[in-house]
């Protein structure tokens, strides 16, 4: 009878089709351990249901975890706003996606291939630097001292036009990671903390637009 949801959907950063994210990938870290305390608690209290339970430590629960949820849904307004003085393309981060998996105690980033390179190469493009900025940040504020795994994903095409730079696609994607990893450690993530993993074509998605990405995956617990 005192059960109540306890979801708290920690869209880090959800950065899709919106033009500019990564401010949450932080600020959630600590939000999720809060949230996670306050289930605690109320399991505690539903198994005392049949006892004399104060209410209002139910009630404060409550408001705690909604007080949380509103933090989420803040952190995710600004992720949809450009910060000051930038102007960068609509369309610059169409795709980006967020996602949470409370059994894997991760957070993870997808952001497409196509947004963060041109075809065939693992140079950043210009525009993609202020998306990975904004990651960084994130991942500094709210995540510091979590490990990071910058993980890279090809297509199923084989390389052709680029043979001369990529001995294949696992080739590709390792690079790509690196140059994502990097940018991140540069903008002051701690590079011991940074892993990488290359997975070339060997974990294609339902398009080749979507199978090529770089994800950049927290794990958010201890």
């Amino acid at each position: 009878m005192y059960r109540f949801r306890m979801g708290l959907a920690l869209g880090l950063l959800l950065i899709t089709g919106f033009g500019c994210q990564n401010k949450v990938a932080d600020e959630r870290d600590a939000l999720y351990r809060q949230n996670r305390e306050l289930q605690a608690k109320n399991r505690e209290l539903e198994t005392q249901r049949d006892a004399r339970v104060d209410p209002s430590k139910l009630q404060e629960a409550e408001q705690q975890i909604a007080q949380r949820d509103q933090q989420i849904a803040d952190l995710q307004n600004q992720l949809r706003q450009p910060q000051p003085g930038a102007s960068a393309p609509a369309n610059e981060l169409a795709g980006i996606e967020v996602t949470k998996d409370e059994k894997a105690g991760t957070v993870t980033v997808n952001v497409p291939g196509d947004v963060l390179f041109a075809p065939g190469k693992a140079d950043l493009k210009e525009s993609a630097k202020a998306t990975l900025n904004k990651v960084a940040s994130a991942i500094k504020k709210d995540y510091s001292g979590k490990k990071i795994l910058v993980q890279g994903y090809t297509d199923r095409d084989p390389i052709n036009r680029t043979k001369d730079k990529w001995n294949d696609n696992l080739d590709l994607s390792a690079a790509r990671a690196r140059a994502v990893a990097a940018h991140l450690t540069q903008q002051g993530v701690d590079m011991k903390k940074v892993g990488l993993h290359a997975y070339g074509d060997t974990m294609p998605r339902n398009s080749k637009e979507k199978s090529r990405r770089v994800e950049i995956v927290v794990l958010t617990r201890d």
